[in-house]
C-alpha cells in the first residue's frame, strides 16, 4: 500500500430529499472512497440555517471522516479539493490526525512526526454567521453505556429537556432511550467498502479518534434539527494515556479528552459559529465516580453495555452484553463492585469476574502494578485501586482469586487508603460547562 503517495479529499454532498451525505476520497486519485452517511430525516429542515454554515459543517465532517482512509497507507502528501483551510484550521487538524492516530502509529510502529501536514493558504479567517435553534432540548449522543446514561439523568434532573442521537441502530440503545423517556434521533454511517477490500489485501488498520468524528455528526445533526447544545458524556479519566511512544503520549481516549474539547470549543467559535455549545458535562467526574451516580438509577442495569463486543463492525451479534473477558467488563465489574451489592452485580455481568483466576493478570494492568493501561475507555489506575479498597470493605468478595491477589499483592503497598478513595470521588474544577449547566453536577455531590 506504500505506493501512493497522496490522499485527496474529493467532494462531499448533501441531498436533503433523502438525508444523505456522500463523502469521497482517493489514494493518488486512483483508489476511489465513499462513504454515506444517513442523517436523521424527520423533523430535518434546512430552513433556520444559513446555506454557508451548513456547509461550513458538511465540509467538517468530510475531514474527519477521512481519517478511516488515510491510515491505509499514510500518504505524507494531503490535497483538499473540497475546501480550503487558513494555517489555524490547518494547525487543528494537523493535532486531530496526528494525536487521534496515537494509538495506530504506535501498534503499527509508524514515526508520525512530521508526517501529517494539511495544506493551507494564507487568507482571512471565516466570518462570523450566526445559528439560531429552533428547539429546546440538549442534544445528547447516546452510546449504550452508563456515561451518556448519566448526563441525560442528570440534565433532567435539573429541568433540562434532552433528545438522543445515536449513530447505528443498536437495540440496546433503543431500549435505554424508551427506560430514558427521550426521543431519539438516528444517523447511520456506511463506510466505503474499498476500505474493506483493501484491510483484506494488507492496508494498515487501526483505531480511530470516533469521539471526533461522532462531535462532528452531532453537530452536523444539530443545524439540521435546530439544536444549539451538544452534550458529550466525556470524563476526566480519558485526559490520561497509556504510554510514550517517540516522545508523545499516546491516548486511547485523545478525542474523548479535555485538550480535544477545548480545541473543538475554540475551532467552533473561530471558524464555525460560537451559537453552537459543544461541552462535556461529565468532565470532572472520575468514571468511578459517575459509576456511583449511575447506580442511583437501576432501571437501566438490565439494558446497558460498555462491552466493546457489542458494538464492533465485523462482530457477531450475541444476546450477551458482557464477554466477562475484557478490559471493559474487567474495569466495569471491579467498579460497580465498590458501591453494589454482589447479587446486584453478578446479575448485572451474569458471572464472577473477581473468581476468574484467568483475569488475574488483567487486574493487575487496571491496577498498575503490571505493563500500562490497556488501549480502551477505562479508569485510572488509582480509580481501580480505590474501586477495590471499597469493595473490600463490603467484605463479599474476599474470599475470590482476585480480591485475595490484591489483599496479599497489593494492598499492602498502596499508602493512604482514604486518601485515594477521596480523591478518586471528588469531582474536578476543570471543565469548560457553560454557566446554564454549571450546578448540574451539584446533584452528583
Amino acid at each position: 500500500m506504500d505506493q501512493y503517495s497522496t490522499f485527496v479529499f474529493e467532494s462531499y454532498n448533501f441531498d436533503e430529499r433523502s438525508g444523505k451525505v456522500h463523502l469521497r476520497y482517493s489514494l493518488d486519485s486512483k483508489i476511489q472512497f465513499e462513504e454515506v452517511v444517513q442523517l436523521p430525516r424527520k423533523g430535518m429542515s434546512k430552513k433556520n440555517v444559513d446555506p454557508k454554515l451548513l456547509d461550513r459543517a458538511l465540509f467538517n465532517l468530510h475531514l474527519i471522516g477521512g481519517i478511516s482512509y488515510y491510515k491505509t497507507c499514510c500518504p505524507k502528501d494531503i490535497v483538499i479539493k473540497s475546501g480550503t483551510l487558513s494555517r489555524k484550521q490547518a494547525t487543528f487538524w494537523n493535532n486531530v490526525y496526528e494525536n487521534g492516530l496515537g494509538e495506530f502509529f504506535y501498534c503499527n510502529n509508524i514515526d508520525f512526526k512530521e508526517l501529517i501536514h494539511f495544506p493551507f493558504e494564507e487568507k482571512a479567517e471565516p466570518a462570523y454567521l450566526p445559528f439560531s435553534p429552533s428547539q429546546k432540548e440538549v442534544l445528547v449522543p447516546i452510546g449504550g453505556g452508563k456515561d451518556s446514561l448519566v448526563t441525560l439523568e442528570l440534565l433532567k434532573g435539573s429541568g433540562h429537556a434532552c433528545k438522543g442521537l445515536r449513530i447505528g441502530k443498536h437495540p440496546i440503545i433503543t431500549i435505554l432511550a424508551e427506560k430514558a423517556d427521550i426521543s431519539l434521533l438516528n444517523a447511520q454511517r456506511t463506510l466505503s467498502p474499498e476500505l474493506f477490500r483493501l484491510n483484506k489485501e494488507g492496508a494498515l488498520n487501526g483505531h480511530v479518534p470516533v469521539t471526533a468524528y461522532v462531535s462532528w455528526i452531532s453537530i452536523l445533526t444539530g443545524l439540521l434539527q435546530g439544536h444549539s447544545t451538544i452534550a458529550m458524556s466525556n470524563e476526566r479519566s480519558a485526559n490520561i494515556g497509556s504510554l510514550m511512544f517517540k516522545g508523545k503520549e499516546i491516548n486511547h481516549q485523545w478525542s474523548k479528552g479535555f485538550v480535544f474539547e477545548k480545541a473543538m470549543q475554540e475551532y467552533l467559535k473561530e471558524f464555525f459559529t460560537p451559537d453552537v455549545r459543544y461541552f462535556s458535562l461529565l468532565r470532572p467526574l472520575s468514571e468511578l465516580a459517575i459509576v456511583k451516580h449511575f447506580t442511583r438509577f437501576p432501571q437501566y442495569f438490565p439494558y446497558f453495555t460498555s462491552c466493546n463486543t457489542n458494538w464492533k463492525i465485523a462482530a457477531t451479534k450475541t444476546e450477551r452484553r458482557w464477554c466477562g473477558q475484557c478490559p471493559k467488563c474487567t474495569c466495569m465489574f471491579a467498579l460497580f463492585s465498590a458501591f453494589l451489592p454482589k447479587k446486584t452485580v453478578l446479575e448485572i455481568f451474569e458471572s464472577n469476574l473477581y473468581a476468574d483466576p484467568v483475569l488475574i493478570p488483567l487486574f493487575r494492568k487496571l491496577l498498575g502494578s503490571e505493563g500500562w493501561k490497556p488501549f480502551e475507555c477505562i479508569a485510572l489506575p488509582e480509580e481501580i485501586q480505590a474501586a477495590f479498597i471499597l469493595a473490600r470493605e463490603r467484605d463479599e468478595w474476599n474470599d475470590t482469586p482476585v480480591m485475595k491477589t490484591f489483599f496479599t499483592e497489593e494492598l499492602p503497598h498502596i499508602q493512604q487508603t482514604k486518601e485515594i478513595v477521596q480523591h478518586a470521588l471528588q469531582p474536578t474544577h476543570e471543565h469548560a460547562i457553560p454557566n446554564e449547566f454549571s450546578t448540574v453536577l451539584s446533584q452528583t455531590t
